[in-house]
């Protein structure tokens, strides 16, 4: 049997552009995306602290440095720029590695400039 846990969290990450006419997907600084263990192309599952709204995309690297959140295509109607968003990955896990599994965690403020982890 497999558990599904939370294997990544950015934490209030700023939006910083919306794009409508684009396929789809999140980008997110390629930097930001390796700290939280975020691969190119993961599923996500992204919530808007500021109106409540949650979708499912998958995350594409922007510009490492950049601190760009993107919401892109059909995901652009869900968030405006400044809105503060959570994005969530999970993974399958047995029993056993689910009893020791720590998430990888990390808040954002200031413009999406200061890291911190936990």
């Amino acid at each position: 049997m497999q558990v599904q846990l939370l294997k990544s969290k950015i934490l209030r990450a700023e939006i910083t552009a919306v794009h409508i006419d684009y396929s789809g997907s999140l980008a997110i600084d390629s930097e930001l995306m390796e700290v939280a263990g975020i691969l190119p192309y993961e599923k996500i599952l992204v919530g808007n602290f500021s109106n409540g709204e949650r979708l499912e995309t998958y995350a594409i690297p922007a510009e490492p440095g950049s601190k760009t959140i993107s919401l892109n295509g059909a995901a652009a109607r869900k968030g405006m720029l400044g809105d503060r968003i959570v994005i969530l990955t999970f993974g399958s896990f047995t029993p056993e590695e689910a009893k020791t599994w720590k998430p990888t965690v990390i808040t954002l403020e200031d413009k999406n400039q200061t890291i911190l982890n936990s």
